[in-house]
């Protein structure tokens, strides 16, 4: 009997250890706080537009107003998610959220709760975004008005589970490579938007079958559902110059002088074209300079 309640008691510490590796909360700092100054809103404007936020964030009305609603289906190999509302109602979206929230939600995939975002949402690629950057684009979003629009509840497997997340970004972290270090700040800037920012390896990235990108296959062009992603990589961005890759990213223009279609042609018309001749500059580099030799 002794040696049973020995057995057990090691196994319950175990299990407590191994509990609290996958569920502890991320240490968020008390102090952070959201600027409701015109600069910061300025920023954290463009960052929403740089981050391509629209593009899966849009209202199925076509509102204007209603720009960052939510609702747009997202389907996957492990069902189909909805992206919810991100206008500052207090009911239906995040105008209850404070600082720690966004940092927690964009950097660790984490509700205000404490429970699991989906990796439908890129948590993964933001959680290389400065503090800064985040608390920018909190700064922006809580000055948009508030839309009351609860987007639909994921439509999942019987299998998946919130709390299986917690498992999944574990697994994940063992094939995340460390963060890359440039001296070049061009070549930082791009890797910092096509990474972080601009989430480019999302789409672009394959997948194995848990759904953990493939990242020595970085930009190898991938399958959402049943849309075939083409690749940006070194091979398929052979012929390409940093010029006609900037073009690309400001008019869709392609080198053989056909232009993007799909999904593909909203994310330049409300993300790449939209970027500063600078930050344009700095991801043409990254995959025209860096990436391809890289690869």
């Amino acid at each position: 009997m002794r040696r049973r309640n020995i057995v057990l008691a090691t196994a319950l510490f175990a299990g407590g250890l191994i509990a609290l590796w996958l569920f502890i909360p991320p240490n968020i700092s008390s102090s952070a706080q959201v600027s409701n100054s015109a600069e910061a809103i300025a920023r954290g404007e463009y960052l929403i537009t740089a981050g391509g936020c629209i593009s899966c964030h849009r209202g199925q009305t076509g509102k204007t107003s209603e720009a960052l609603s939510g609702g747009l289906a997202l389907e996957t190999d492990f069902g189909i998610f909805y992206a919810p509302n991100i206008t500052p109602d207090d009911q239906t979206g995040i105008g209850n959220w404070q600082a720690a929230d966004f940092i927690a939600a964009l950097k660790h995939g984490r509700t205000p709760s404490g429970n699991f975002y989906y990796p439908a949402f890129p948590y993964r690629a933001y959680a290389g975004l400065s503090d800064e950057d985040v608390l920018d684009m909190a700064a922006y979003l809580l000055s948009l008005e508030p839309v009351g629009y609860a987007a639909p509840q994921p439509k999942l497997p019987v299998w998946l589970f919130r709390w299986t997340v917690a498992g999944w970004n574990k697994m994940a972290d063992l094939s995340q490579p460390s963060q890359e270090q440039f001296e070049d700040e061009m070549l930082a800037r791009g890797a910092y938007l096509a990474r972080n920012l601009g989430h480019c390896g999302e789409c672009h990235t394959p997948r194995n079958d848990m759904g953990i990108p493939d990242f020595t296959r970085e930009y190898a062009g991938a399958e959402i559902g049943e849309e075939v992603i083409e690749a940006i990589d070194a091979e398929a961005l052979e012929e390409w110059t940093t010029n006609n890759f900037d073009i690309f990213l400001l008019l869709g223009l392609k080198p053989e002088g056909e232009f993007v279609g799909g999904d593909m042609n909203e994310v330049i018309e409300h993300n790449t074209s939209k970027l500063t001749d600078e930050d344009r500059d700095a991801l043409a580099a990254f995959f025209t300079r860096h990436h391809a030799v890289e690869d």
